[in-house]
C-alpha cells in the first residue's frame, strides 16, 4: 500500500502472520530528461524506477521473496491500480502468487472481505491511468518549453491546467465586458401591535405584479413617498407545507465545497484531513481504525450494510417517524463515474462525533462531524417546513 499510516493500521488488523509494507506512492514514472513516450510505437511509455524509490523496491523484492503470497493493497482507484501494476513490474516476485485486494474502508470487516475476495490487477484501470499520464507528458513536455521561448521562463502548460486557465480567462473577459446596471429593491419594515417586526418586500405597484424595475433612486423615492403615508392591512394569508429531501452523502467535490463553506478549509486541507481519517485513528485501547471510507470518489452510492446501520441508528436515537419507509439510494448521472466506489461516509454511523471527543485533532473532529451528519441525514425522513405568505 502507499502510506505508512495506512500500512500501520492494516498491519494491526491483519496480525503477526502478515508483513505490511508501504511504497510511499508511485515507484516508477516516465524519465525526467526526455519525452519517454514513442508516438511511432503506439505511444509506448518508457518507465523508470524513481531514484528515491530504489531502496524501497529492493526492500519489497526481499520481503516478497520470503513470503508465501504477495497482496497488493493500494488505493481502490485508477491511480492505485496503476501503482500495484508498477510494483509488480518493478519488484518481479517471480513464481509467487500475487493478489490484488481492494477495500474502501479500513475496518476489520472490510479488510477481511477484501482478502477473501482478491482478484488480479485490472489492466483496464491501469491503461486508463497510463493514458492520462502519457497525455500529461505529451502536452506539458512539449508546450512548456514553447511558453518559455514565447512568453516567460518558468511558465508551465498541462493537460488540465491549460484548459482550466482558458476557462478562467474567458470568464474574466466576460466580467470585464459587463456593463454595470443600477438596480434597487424596496422593503417596508412593519410591526403589528404587540407583534414582532418584519420586512415586507415590494412585489406589485398599482396592482401590477411581476418584475418591478427600480432603475434609480428617484424611482425608489417616489414609491417610498407614497408608502410612508399609507395605511397597511393584510389582504391575504397563504400557508403551505414544504418538504425538503436530504442531500446525498458526500463525494470528493461536494466534501471540498462544504468543508470550505462551513469550516473554511481549503480543498487541499480538507483532503489531507480526510486522508488521516481514512488511514486510521487510535480510538482507544490501542485500537487503530479507519473512520471514513475512501475520500477520492465521484459516486454517492452507499453499501447496503451501511444504509441499514444508519437507519437503525436514526430509529433508536430519534424514533421511527424520522426514518423513511424505504431506504434512500443515491446514484450519479455521470457516465464516467466509478460506481464501484462508495460515497464518503463514516465506517460506522454508530461511532458518533461525541464518542471520539479527545481522540481527534480539532480539524479531524470538525471534518468528521461534517461527514457523519451528512451521512446520517441522508437516511432520514424529509424535513417538513411551514411556509406562510402574507400579502399586505
Amino acid at each position: 500500500m502507499e502510506s505508512p499510516a495506512k500500512a500501520t493500521t492494516v498491519g494491526r488488523i491483519l496480525g503477526r502472520n502478515y508483513i505490511v509494507k508501504a511504497s510511499m506512492g508511485h515507484v516508477r514514472d516516465l524519465p525526467e530528461g526526455r519525452l519517454g513516450v514513442d508516438p511511432d510505437q503506439d505511444f509506448l511509455p518508457e518507465y523508470q524506477v524513481m531514484k528515491d524509490k530504489r531502496a524501497i523496491i529492493a526492500d519489497l523484492k526481499k520481503a516478497g521473496a520470503a513470503a508465501d503470497d504477495v497482496y497488493l493493497a493500494t488505493d481502490p482507484d485508477r491511480e492505485g491500480e496503476a501503482i500495484s501494476w508498477h510494483l509488480l513490474e518493478a519488484a518481479g516476485w517471480k513464481n509467487k502468487p500475487v493478489k490484488r485486494v481492494v477495500f474502501h474502508s479500513i475496518t476489520p470487516e472490510a479488510i477481511k472481505e477484501a482478502f477473501e475476495q482478491y482478484r488480479e490487477i485490472d489492466m483496464r484501470l491501469v491503461n486508463a491511468q497510463q493514458a492520462r499520464r502519457i497525455l500529461d507528458r505529451l502536452v506539458g513536455y512539449q508546450l512548456s518549453p514553447l511558453l518559455w521561448r514565447k512568453v516567460r521562463r518558468g511558465l508551465s502548460a498541462g493537460r488540465v491546467q491549460s484548459v482550466a486557465l482558458r476557462l478562467v480567462v474567458d470568464r474574466d473577459s466576460a466580467i470585464g465586458a459587463f456593463t454595470p446596471v443600477e438596480y434597487w429593491t424596496l422593503a417596508a419594515s412593519l410591526q403589528p401591535e404587540g407583534g414582532r417586526a418584519f420586512d415586507a418586500k415590494l412585489h406589485s405597484v398599482a396592482g401590477k405584479a411581476g418584475a418591478i424595475e427600480l432603475p434609480d433612486q428617484a424611482s425608489v423615492d417616489r414609491i417610498a413617498a407614497d408608502l410612508k403615508g399609507a395605511g397597511y392591512k393584510v389582504a391575504s394569508v397563504k400557508k403551505r407545507e414544504i418538504k425538503r429531501k436530504p442531500a446525498a452523502p458526500f463525494i470528493t467535490s461536494t466534501l471540498q465545497q462544504d468543508a470550505f463553506r462551513q469550516l473554511r478549509m481549503s480543498a487541499r486541507q480538507a483532503m489531507s484531513v480526510a486522508q488521516q481519517l481514512y488511514e486510521g485513528i487510535n480510538v482507544g485501547e490501542g485500537e487503530s481504525v479507519g473512520l471514513i471510507t475512501y475520500m477520492r470518489t465521484d459516486s454517492p452510492q452507499v453499501a447496503d450494510s451501511a444504509i441499514d446501520e444508519t437507519r437503525s441508528y436514526v430509529r433508536s436515537r430519534w424514533g421511527s417517524e424520522y426514518v423513511p419507509q424505504s431506504a434512500r439510494r443515491y446514484t450519479t448521472r455521470s457516465k464516467v463515474a466509478q460506481e464501484a466506489h462508495e460515497a464518503i461516509r463514516p465506517t460506522s454511523s454508530a461511532r458518533t462525533p461525541e464518542s471520539l471527543r479527545g481522540r481527534l485533532t480539532n480539524d479531524q473532529a470538525r471534518l468528521y462531524d461534517l461527514i457523519w451528519k451528512r451521512m446520517v441525514a441522508s437516511q432520514m425522513a424529509d424535513a417538513v417546513l411551514d411556509s406562510t405568505q402574507i400579502e399586505i
